[in-house]
């Protein structure tokens, strides 16, 4: 948000001046430096248990930020495994259950075909084929029970691993890295506090390339182009960097509120992004800055 309201304050590139340097005309804007900016949160909620960076650090990709505490999380993994070894244990019951039972009807249906055939030449009487149905049905349904059973702690069993991945995460997440290489540019927490799940712990900033964005008017903007190496002024400085134009917006828009004036309330203008090498650090987000075009 911040980063937002400086770029409505002094990012909106205005055309401050127009000079001559070797018979070129020169454009000069005014804008304010901006930096990949990147709240490093903390996914896994819980009291910290160790901050190893302050406001100031440099950091790199990677590396270790702070620690929540994960004992309740080890306890509740510890129970679930618990579970899941009592469920493989009744599955592997209920598999030789289930053989049992497979076995048994095969052999009702074989003895049951058998004794329909006897009872044809009139070898057995009826009362007996009966009773064999009667215990073939009863095979039948102790098998179809026994697959219920193994399909009911297939599916315990696969949602105990599911749960148990889940707090894997959790712990892993426990362990709170920086996503970039950069300077610790904000602290919101301290060793010892509960953070909630997603709330940021630090803030990190990478300086190491920044940007700056101008407006440019629609009359100017064929004297512009992609590729194209600026001047970049700080303020107070009289030293300089080069920026390359990384972006220039395909399409109008009318110029931002805060600079509007009279002459132009109605004037369509283009954004322009200009990246800038800054691997000595020298410019700071929210630095003003001027930026020299040349222009035909």
């Amino acid at each position: 948000m911040k980063v937002k309201i400086l770029l409505v304050m002094f990012t909106a590139a205005v055309l401050c001046l127009s000079c001559s340097r070797n018979g070129e005309k020169q454009l000069v804007y005014t804008g304010v430096i901006e930096a990949t900016t990147i709240q490093v949160p903390a996914l896994t909620g819980g009291k910290i248990e160790t901050l190893l960076v302050d406001t100031g650090d440099r950091v790199e990709k990677g590396q270790l930020l702070a620690r929540i505490d994960t004992l309740e999380l080890s306890f509740q993994k510890q129970k679930l495994q618990g579970a899941l070894e009592e469920i493989r244990a009744q599955e592997q019951l209920t598999t030789t259950k289930l053989k049992q039972a497979k076995n048994d009807l095969e052999y009702m249906r074989k003895k049951f075909r058998r004794f329909q055939k006897l009872l044809e030449s009139s070898s057995v009487n009826q009362q007996t084929v009966d009773d064999l149905k009667n215990r073939l049905e009863k095979s039948e349904s102790a098998y179809q029970a026994a697959r219920q059973q193994f399909a009911t702690l297939s599916a315990r069993k696969k949602q105990l691993n599911a749960q148990i991945q889940s707090l894997k995460k959790k712990i892993r997440d426990a362990q709170i890295t920086s996503p970039i290489a950069g300077v610790i540019s904000n602290k919101y927490f301290e060793a010892g506090e509960a953070v909630p799940p997603l709330n940021p712990v630090v803030e990190v900033i990478d300086l190491s390339q920044v940007w700056v964005k101008i407006y440019v008017s629609e009359t100017l903007l064929p004297q512009i182009r992609v590729g194209q190496e600026v001047e970049i002024v700080p303020d107070g400085s009289k030293s300089s960097l080069q920026g390359t134009i990384s972006w220039i917006s395909p399409k109008a828009e009318f110029t931002p509120k805060t600079i509007l004036t009279p002459e132009t309330r109605t004037s369509l203008v283009y954004a322009v992004k200009i990246r800038i090498p800054n691997k000595d650090g020298i410019l700071k987000q929210g630095m003003p800055v001027e930026i020299h075009l040349q222009g035909s």
